[in-house]
């Protein structure tokens, strides 16, 4: 199918990025000349998202004003200043605003460089309403730049996660999925994380992946920022 809406999650403190989120939201760090809230925009207009759904928490007017001149995807924001809300209490905030269809969820603070056809369209291509409550897009350790906890799930043959508690062998979330909004129709209204509904999908045998296809960047650090961009100009390099 294909998915027009996405829920960008942009709210953070980002203070591992401290000193340059003194002064500045963790989004708008740029990457390789790029913000890195655009990097996931870009990625979501070459999916065909026409609407995102972007959370403002921290410094937030910055937010407001780097969006107000894109018009593909159409940004509509969300805005918690009152409150933080965590990842999943600021998609059930914004859920009005979001429909009652499958939608994308994208972090704004890491992003990934394609190889072949866009991950995102590989993605909505994968998911399957009948068996998937949330379809997450991963990645293995050796195609990410600036990651350093470890995997997160262990994936079946048929594309089903578990839980993979560090196992070198296991998969990273690399910060986009696909989620059925009806999981959030008994969520509470508060700060709370997307963590618990992946247990609670995974007992339901409802958790999926697919692995993208590239390089996955994650940058956590003022001193990852040059790590970041090398590894933007290796890929970008590679694909021409």
């Amino acid at each position: 199918m294909t998915l027009t809406t996405a829920m960008v999650l942009a709210a953070g403190l980002g203070k591992r990025m401290r000193p340059i989120t003194d002064t500045m939201p963790k989004p708008l760090v740029k990457i390789a000349g790029k913000t890195l809230l655009d990097w996931g925009l870009d990625s979501l207009e070459a999916a065909g998202v026409t609407k995102a759904i972007v959370n403002v928490h921290y410094l937030p007017d910055q937010i407001v004003a780097h969006v107000a001149e894109r018009r593909v995807p159409k940004i509509v924001i969300s805005d918690e200043r009152d409150a933080l809300l965590n990842s999943a209490g600021g998609i059930v905030k914004a859920l009005p605003l979001l429909g009652n269809e499958p939608f994308y969820i994208l972090n704004a603070d890491t992003f990934w460089i394609d190889s072949g056809q866009p991950s995102l369209k590989r993605l909505s291509l994968a998911w399957d309403s009948a068996k998937m409550d949330i379809l997450l897009m991963l990645t293995d350790l050796d195609s990410a730049t600036g990651h350093s906890v470890g995997t997160d799930f262990l994936m079946a043959p048929d594309g089903s996660l578990r839980r993979s508690k560090g196992d070198p062998a296991g998969l990273i979330y690399a910060g986009a999925a696909i989620v059925n909004p009806a999981i959030f129709e008994s969520a509470p209204a508060g700060a709370h994380s997307l963590n618990a509904y992946f247990d609670t999908a995974i007992a339901a045998g409802r958790l999926f992946g697919m692995r993208m296809h590239g390089r996955w960047i994650t940058v956590g650090t003022p001193d990852a920022i040059p790590q970041a961009e090398a590894a933007v100009a290796a890929a970008l390099s590679r694909a021409i």
